[in-house]
């Protein structure tokens, strides 16, 4: 069967909304600096209100996955739920500039907000962030499209997602109209406290559903309860084809069976905001897996997006990716 998209993701649609702050402002709003907290809509509201002049950027994990696997010029579509508001027509607008199709059904007659986080920036380069879920947390199975799942080269899921009833439902259907359609399903586990929270459901949806695991090796090891990474590493390629796992300064780990490379990392030019990293350093290696390229290759695309993410404020890139990775002699 043909594909229409390389990757379709299955994620939480949020818009970013950074401004400049002091620690007055701060501790007036009862923020705890370099922290992430989640709020409700009325506390997001007054909150959006009270910040300085603001810069609108969408976001979400998934979201920017996508943008940095558009950005090496993948074809790609998006699954996530935003409302009938100005934040939700950010997010599309910025989607569909980069070509990215996203025609999941937006939140009408509903009080709920499109899901926004928003990060107060000090001079010291810390981000403060309190985050809003809305609409975000209510995309469900009726918003998997089923033609456009089976028209994807991998279907890609966002882990956080798993902290809903409805958005399990969509990651199950997602991924079972995948698998009939003889498609590769992949997911990210996104973070520890998702990983501590439903460590057996997670484990369960993997070996059932999953062919393509990306974590860092903190998710890894709490996935696994164990201390030992090397052990860690063993269970998940028991479990999946393919596993990639990230580890800060120390590179990353890719295995398919007995294939198995370590990929160091790329130097940036500073380290400034490492949000993004893991989300851009998927978008390389499954940009490099839909175009058939070597394991090590996919694993060194990933290492490139995530140092170009890393030395600049933003989850996505500010270069094309395509032309960084040329430059490299990479594709």
């Amino acid at each position: 069967m043909t594909t229409t998209y390389d990757i379709t993701a299955v994620g939480h649609a949020i818009v970013d909304v950074l401004a400049p702050a002091d620690d007055a402002f701060l501790k007036s709003h009862d923020l705890h600096k370099g922290a992430m907290t989640l709020i409700d809509q009325h506390r997001a509201v007054s909150l959006n209100d009270a910040m300085a002049d603001s810069e609108r950027a969408s976001g979400g994990s998934a979201g920017n996955t996508i943008a940095g696997a558009a950005s090496f010029g993948a074809k790609c579509a998006y699954i996530g739920k935003v409302a009938h508001d100005s934040l939700g027509e950010v997010f599309s607008r910025d989607l569909k500039k980069m070509g990215v199709t996203f025609n999941t059904q937006v939140l009408h007659d509903d009080p709920t907000h499109t899901g926004r986080c928003l990060i107060n920036v000090t001079p010291d380069g810390q981000r403060t962030m309190a985050t809003f879920l809305g609409a975000a947390a209510m995309v469900g199975p009726n918003d998997v499209d089923p033609e456009v799942v089976k028209a994807s080269q991998i279907v890609y899921l966002e882990g956080y997602l798993f902290d809903t009833p409805s958005g399990r439902e969509a990651f199950a259907r997602a991924a079972q109209i995948a698998r009939n359609n003889g498609r590769k399903t992949a997911i990210t586990l996104s973070d520890t406290f998702v990983v501590d929270r439903w460590r057996e459901d997670l484990l369960a949806f993997i070996s059932r559903h999953i062919d393509l695991v990306f974590a860092n090796e903190h998710e890894l090891m709490s996935l696994f309860q164990t201390d030992d990474f090397d052990k860690a590493f063993k269970y998940l390629r028991s479990k999946v084809e393919l596993g990639f796992v990230t580890r800060s300064e120390k590179g990353s780990v890719c295995a398919r069976q007995d294939e198995i490379h370590v990929i160091p990392t790329y130097p940036a030019a500073a380290v400034v905001d490492t949000t993004g990293a893991g989300d851009q350093y998927a978008a390389g290696v499954m940009f490099g897996l839909t175009r058939g390229l070597g394991l090590d290759v996919c694993g060194r695309l990933g290492s490139l997006a995530a140092s170009e993410v890393i030395d600049h404020y933003g989850p996505r890139p500010k270069v094309s990716l395509r032309e960084l990775a040329q430059k490299h002699g990479l594709i």
